[in-house]
């Protein structure tokens, strides 16, 4: 199993990861270091598990908020399928009924069926 050497907060650790995952846990352990000093800056020296856990908790947050978003993009895009459908079922009755009374201006029986021959329709 792989380990990355990471820092936060100017302390080293060696974490473990799963092949070709170095890269990627090296970036979020940037970033969460990159979030711990930005937080240092705001609220100086208060102790690094304090920190830390500020850190965690921002983080938590912003995920929250993300998966709020795409449950939300989710429900949409389901209400916007159901109501392709809906719309498209529309387009259909509306078709049918211009065909119905393109057949009735030019004499054709208002019951035949585009595209078929007396003998299909058993006449």
């Amino acid at each position: 199993m792989p380990h990355v050497n990471v820092t936060i907060a100017g302390k080293s650790y060696r974490m473990a990861c799963g092949p070709g995952e170095e890269d990627h846990l090296a970036a979020l352990a940037k970033s969460f270091d990159d979030r711990v000093t930005e937080m240092r800056g705001t609220f100086g020296e208060i102790g690094d598990m304090r920190l830390h856990v500020m850190a965690s908790l921002t983080l938590a947050d912003e995920l929250h908020e993300a998966r709020r978003r795409i449950a939300e993009l989710e429900r949409n895009a389901a209400h916007g399928a159901a109501e392709q459908a809906r719309l498209a079922g529309g387009v259909g009755i509306a078709a049918e009924r211009i065909d119905r009374l393109a057949r009735a201006l030019s004499g054709q029986p208002v019951g035949s069926s585009s595209g078929k021959g007396e003998a299909e329709r058993g006449g």
